[in-house]
């Protein structure tokens, strides 16, 4: 049986390991909340990351359905004991919070919080949020060692926390100059032909019907300058895939996401891949968003128990499939909020295929075929 150092070690590394998939800030939060509830077995969970305007800038919880969200209604202000935990900057452990004199309400749809445990998230002198739990679902409350368990454990998603803040601002400064290359490129390697494509198609509107074999030349000339455009556009577009795929390839970095969407999200995510061979640089983009927008379907919308991941190469030909076991859907009818069609030209943009084969209650598989 894992000890307690054991569990906080690997709760620890799946905060650490959102941070270093290059999650968002809310994201981390989730993952800490996920893995301190398991941690100390609480039937909720939730953390607060405050703003300056009495309330909270991130709020995420476990052990609310949807549902139960929405009729709670707008997020906590800095009340209460949330308030007093963020004046004080000390670990607050009780019986039943309801007699605390620090407790002044909840809306009517709140669940009943009983025993409760909540520890700051510091960084030096800055409270950073609140991490509290309550209900242990043993019985019995939370014990001091509880309270240490989750005040270590807390020291940690600090170190989590403020690596993932400081990942989205460094992102937002790598997009800021990567827009501005993009500019850059675009403007050095297409605005030429472009340009030269206007004029030759003036000049072929004014050729017309003066001279139509010269019209005919310049027309010639507009098509092989569009060709050119788009070769050069495409060149600037490869550039831009993702950093993950240089580092570890296609295979690999579709195979982290996986694992990392597995612990995330309640259904059982699985990635099956076969032997590869080398793929071009614009097929592994368009499979890689594809996949990504197939299993976004599926955690999102489906349902599912189990989602499986499968890449592999069949008679020359690169094969992915997205299965879920969810609700499904009549492609015959609109579908809104899928991406069906984006992952349909992302496939044809790389000569590929792309088919989507669901029923209601029969769950989905979105299959894409290129040649490798």
């Amino acid at each position: 049986m894992p000890s307690d150092r054991d569990a906080i070690l690997q709760a620890v590394s799946s905060a650490v390991l959102a941070v270093t998939r290059h999650l968002s800030v809310r994201e981390v939060l989730q993952v800490i909340v996920r893995s301190a509830q398991r941690l100390l077995d609480a039937r909720y969970a939730a953390l607060g990351v405050p703003d300056d305007d009495g309330s909270f800038a991130e709020f995420v919880a476990e052990g609310l359905t949807d549902k139960q969200w929405e009729a709670i209604g707008p997020l906590p202000r800095q009340h209460g004991m949330l308030g007093a935990m963020l004046r004080d900057g000390s670990p607050v452990r009780l019986p039943d919070l309801r007699k605390d004199e620090r407790f002044e309400w909840w809306p009517k749809a709140h669940p009943v919080i009983k025993d409760f445990l909540g520890v700051p998230i510091r960084d030096g002198d800055e409270v950073l949020g609140i991490i509290f739990l309550a209900n242990k679902r043993g019985g019995g409350g939370f014990t001091e060692a509880d309270q240490e368990l989750l005040t270590l454990f807390a020291a940690h998603a600090a170190i989590a926390l403020t690596n993932a803040r400081l990942y989205e601002h460094s992102r937002e400064l790598a997009m800021l100059e990567e827009r501005n290359r993009v500019a850059r490129e675009l403007h050095d390697a297409v605005s030429q032909n472009l340009f030269s494509l206007r004029l030759s198609a003036q000049a072929a509107g004014a050729l017309l019907d003066k001279d139509p074999g010269k019209a005919a030349a310049e027309l010639d000339r507009v098509q092989r300058l569009a060709g050119e455009a788009i070769s050069e556009l495409r060149a600037v577009i490869v550039e831009l895939r993702p950093a993950e795929l240089d580092r570890h390839g296609l295979s690999e970095t579709l195979r982290k996401q996986v694992r990392l969407l597995d612990r995330l999200h309640p259904p059982l995510v699985v990635f099956e891949c076969g032997e590869l061979p080398p793929l071009a640089a614009e097929v592994e983009v368009a499979v890689l968003r594809v996949a990504q927008e197939a299993l976004h379907n599926a955690l999102r919308h489906s349902g599912a128990e189990t989602v499986r991941v499968r890449l592999a190469c069949e008679d020359g030909t690169l094969v992915l499939t997205v299965r879920d076991d969810g609700s499904g859907f009549d492609p015959s009818q609109p579908q809104r909020g899928l991406g069906l069609a984006s992952m349909c030209d992302r496939a044809e943009s790389v000569g590929g295929v792309l088919t989507v084969e669901s029923a209601p209650g029969q769950g989905t598989t979105v299959r894409m075929e290129v040649s490798a």
